[in-house]
């Protein structure tokens, strides 16, 4: 029973909450729209005036205006004055631009010769007149023509002689449905509405028409009457049924909230009045309260939807607790059994563990093993080549031992310039036999690091090197078609020398009883891959083209090879990315091996 009324007690307290809180952000949302339209509305009334005050004193400097006040009599003078007041009405954009004398008698104006014309007339009641007399300075005022009862500012300066001595005043009107017209815009839910009030709380420009020429100061002081009349003459000026409702909680000073009656009943307005610059008006902004009752509305579904959640999550924390401590019950009881489990996984985790540890070891013994047999299948090529290695080295050697042995005898003739040629020819052939030695060294070398970006056509170059210092490839044509670009690919620069010795090395053991033996190397751009093909017109492969691959898979005798140069060459070909094949060629007798390794670029 408790908790029921403490729930009910909530939710009362919320939705007030919520009610009086959507009426502060209805009330502060409606005073800032209004206070953004009151400072537009304020700046373009400066604007207005900043742009006709100083028109008046520019005209009083005309010298034919103190020429027409000191000749008043002078029909011809007259007529010049009329005529410059239809060009300055033209030039300034203004309503009507006339000149007094000062007894307040028009004697010109922009207007002269029409029936309404201003000439004549005595303005000398009109207090833009006698203020001008007697401050000397510019006026502004505002008031409803006397024959035209249209809505006008005034602006009026003194006119002046070369002495400094008053002769008169000039004055301009100019309409103020500009200002008026400022208030049409889009229309929106929001749209506030507009009062300018003068000195004596008179609407004289509205955005509603019902509200023009009304008294917004009902009961005021009853001597601004005559004041009033002669400002807007044949207007009623009827008071507005207007009742203060005070001003709402947390508003600025200048807001408030009023109640207007009219033709389709009362409505309360938040209205915010402010002083309009250089003259006695106020602008009062009136905006409708009506939005603030549906952001009222929305403040209290939302506390209320706020109520609901806090008051769900409430259940279901509750039953949550409930159901926790159910829950710890059984977790004492599954506690026992997890810890069986668990002892029973660690046994099987530790026997896992041991597996994998093995397991990597004879991963590591393998690669290891591989290294190996990849060395040793080079090795076991350079064992077989041994005997060119031989006749390669013995052959120079002998050369040089010609050659120092003339030129002992040349230097017991005294003929040192052929001394000298056999020494270049030393030098020559000891060079040849160190570039030999040095490229065995090269391919005898295990491999370092891992794979990077190499140029394909150096292992090339250092295949054949190998190559050509057989005696058995003596007499075959090696016909190396070498690109004059660097061929960059993804590889290791020995093992991919190793692939190509034994490719080449095949291919001149096939050429063997051959007639015009001849071997063909090509580099070709494939898109990723490059494509090295080594083509012989030897006697070809067997049917089964894969089965060359195998381990231990051989069509030469035992003393030739142990059939592991193909296998490991694939296996090197694989780790590196790429592919290798063979297959007889199809353009005429003989066989193809292709190599394919990933194409990469130089900075890479």
């Amino acid at each position: 029973m408790l908790h029921r009324f403490g729930v009910y007690a909530i939710l009362a307290v919320t939705l007030l909450l919520s009610w009086l809180l959507g009426g502060w952000y209805g009330y502060r949302q409606l005073e800032q729209e209004a206070l953004q339209e009151a400072f537009r509305y304020r700046q373009l009334v400066a604007n207005e005036l900043n742009r006709y005050l100083p028109v008046p004193a520019l005209i009083a400097e005309h010298p034919l205006l103190a020429e027409a006040l000191r000749e008043p009599d002078d029909a011809v003078i007259l007529l010049r004055a009329n005529e410059q007041m239809q060009r300055m009405a033209t030039i300034v954009g203004g309503s009507d631009i006339y000149l007094m004398d000062m007894s307040g008698l028009t004697i010109a104006a922009n207007n002269f010769g029409q029936p309404d014309t201003f000439v004549g007339n005595n303005y000398a009641f009109r207090p833009y007149f006698h203020e001008a007399v007697r401050t000397g300075e510019s006026v502004a005022y505002f008031a409803l023509g006397y024959r035209s009862l249209e809505r006008g500012l005034y602006f009026t300066h003194p006119v002046r002689d070369q002495r400094g001595n008053m002769l008169g005043v000039v004055a301009i009107k100019v309409l103020v449905h500009e200002l008026e017209s400022q208030w049409h815009r889009p229309e929106s839910p929001r749209q506030a509405d507009m009062v300018v009030l003068d000195g004596d709380g008179i609407s004289f420009l509205t955005s509603r028409s019902e509200w023009l020429y009304r008294d917004f100061q009902p009961g005021s002081d009853p001597e601004k009457a005559p004041r009033i009349r002669r400002r807007y003459p044949a207007r009623e000026l009827t008071p507005v049924d207007l009742m203060e409702k005070g001003k709402p909680w947390g508003l600025a000073e200048e807001s408030s909230r009023i109640q207007l009656g009219g033709p389709t009943g009362a409505e309360v307005y938040l209205t915010v009045e402010t002083a309009l610059p250089r003259l006695d008006w106020s602008l009062m902004v009136l905006t409708n309260t009506r939005p603030v009752l549906w952001t009222r509305g929305g403040f209290v579904v939302g506390g209320l939807a706020m109520f609901l959640a806090g008051f769900l999550t409430w259940l279901y924390l509750r039953e949550r607790y409930r159901r926790e401590r159910e829950l710890a019950l059984r977790g004492e009881q599954l506690e026992r059994r997890v810890a069986q489990r668990t002892a029973d996984l660690k046994r099987s985790n530790d026997q896992l563990l041991d597996e994998i540890q093995e397991r990597e070891r004879a991963q590591t013994e393998l690669r290891e093993t591989q290294q190996e047999l990849i060395q040793a299948a080079k090795l076991a090529v350079l064992g077989q080549m041994s005997a060119g290695l031989n006749h390669e080295i013995n052959q120079p050697l002998t050369a040089i031992q010609g050659y120092a042995r003339n030129s002992r005898k040349f230097l017991e003739r005294g003929a040192t310039d052929m001394v000298d040629a056999n020494l270049e020819e030393i030098v020559s052939l000891c060079d040849k036999m160190a570039e030999l030695i040095r490229q065995f060294k090269v391919f005898a070398r295990k491999s370092e690091g891992p794979p990077s970006v190499v140029d394909l056509r150096l292992a090339v170059d250092g295949a054949l090197k190998i190559i050509r210092a057989q005696h058995t490839s003596v007499g075959i044509e090696i016909c190396w078609r070498r690109p004059e670009a660097p061929v960059m690919c993804h590889g290791d620069l020995i093992r991919i020398e190793q692939v190509m010795v034994n490719l080449v090395a095949n291919a001149v053991q096939a050429l063997e009883g051959r007639e015009q033996p001849e071997i063909e190397v090509v580099v070709e751009d494939e898109g990723d891959y490059w494509r090295c093909c080594v083509r012989d017109n030897g006697h070809g492969l067997p049917g089964n083209t894969e089965q060359v691959f195998e381990p231990f898979f051989t069509t030469r005798s035992v003393k030739q090879g142990l059939g592991l140069g193909l296998s490991i060459s694939r296996q090197i070909v694989d780790a590196l990315g790429g592919s290798l094949i063979g297959h007889n060629r199809e353009d005429g007798p003989g066989a193809e091996f292709v190599l394919k390794l990933k194409q990469r670029r130089a900075e890479e």
